[in-house]
């Protein structure tokens, strides 16, 4: 069974599949261009409603599989839910978690239809550096040097960027600025959400409660499709809108979203968060040669500031965190 050779994977083969698995995630924006007639809302009630469908046939196989490899436990105490799906109807942890995720789903793709994919995925990127923040002020966790370096580079980064652009911008008549400043409102609704859903999760572990991140993607694309399917409404998208969104679901986020827990389980938590940035660089690269979409000069500037801050901070962090357990770290957040 392919879910029974997962569970074996070497790390040079989860190292592959990791970056197999950021150029998946990479797609949504190159995607989302190709869209006929779909309006915002529809685009995100789609592709969040694809993204459950899949999960829904996805998980019961997977978690039969890790039941048999001994992976999960098999309790015939669990309702159905729990068995097959891993719902964990008591568990706050669970449904604050499944609404984080909704609202990232919901927030990236209304982004990507206001903004440039770059501005995007750049403001996504300093997800990482978003919950050490949360976590210094809800947890207490004390930040290195390193990392308080990382935050102010990255804030520089992103203050050069969209600061050229606003100014460009208005200085422009020419130039429609509402939809930068919306979108990239929008967008920073997904850092700020994935903070707060790895900060609650990981306090939930540290008080013995076990979450599992599919699980609770599930949830959050249940929640996402159905809080925007009114305002979808009526319907505008054509078929081939449907089938690239449904493209979306199943294979820019449910199979990755299910393959990189896979790949976390034989990788450290930095080595998941290097390759993890490669998201960044394969979604501008697509969507410049798949759809035009060329990043500006300020982008390209301060993008690479805010990338090689996460990087460095990272890289010097490795051999303090090389002991830290692996599922539990996953630092990225899946838009």
């Amino acid at each position: 069974m392919p879910f029974r050779l997962l569970n074996r994977l070497t790390h040079t083969q989860a190292v592959f599949m990791m970056i197999a698995v950021t150029l998946m995630w990479s797609i949504a924006g190159v995607v989302t261009r190709q869209l006929e007639s779909a309006a915002r809302f529809e685009v995100t009630f789609w592709r969040s409603a694809f993204t459950a469908l899949s999960l829904l046939v996805i998980l019961p196989l997977w978690r039969t599989s890790d039941r048999a490899c001994g992976v999960i436990a098999d309790d015939p105490k669990q309702t159905p839910l729990e068995r097959h799906w891993g719902v964990l109807a008591h568990s706050k942890v669970f449904w604050i978690s499944g609404v984080c995720w909704s609202v990232m789903f919901t927030a990236f793709m209304l982004a990507l239809t206001f903004t440039t994919v770059a501005n995007v995925l750049i403001i996504m990127a300093v997800g990482p550096l978003f919950t050490a923040l949360v976590a210094r002020a809800v947890v207490g966790h004390r930040l290195a040097l390193r990392t308080w370096v990382a935050i102010v580079a990255a804030g520089v980064g992103i203050v050069y960027m969209y600061g050229s652009q606003f100014l460009h911008a208005f200085s422009d008549p020419t130039t429609e600025s509402g939809g930068l400043v919306i979108g990239s409102l929008v967008a920073l609704c997904v850092p700020i959400a994935s903070a707060v859903n790895w900060t609650v999760m990981q306090r939930g572990q540290t008080q013995g409660e076990k979450i599992d991140l599919v699980p609770s993607v599930l949830l959050g694309g249940v929640l996402s499709s159905l809080v925007t399917l009114p305002l979808a409404l009526p319907f505008q998208a054509s078929g081939t809108d449907i089938a690239w969104l449904a493209l979306l679901g199943a294979v820019q986020l449910a199979t990755p979203c299910a393959l990189a827990v896979v790949c976390a389980r034989s990788l450290k938590a930095p080595e998941v968060s290097l390759l993890a940035l490669l998201e960044v660089i394969f979604g501008i690269l697509l969507v410049w040669l798949g759809a035009g979409e060329a990043p500006g000069r300020e982008v390209l500037l301060g993008g690479s500031l805010v990338i090689g801050a996460l990087m460095i901070n990272e890289l010097l962090g490795w051999r303090s965190r090389m002991g830290t357990p692996r599922l539990q770290t996953l630092d990225k957040q899946l838009p």
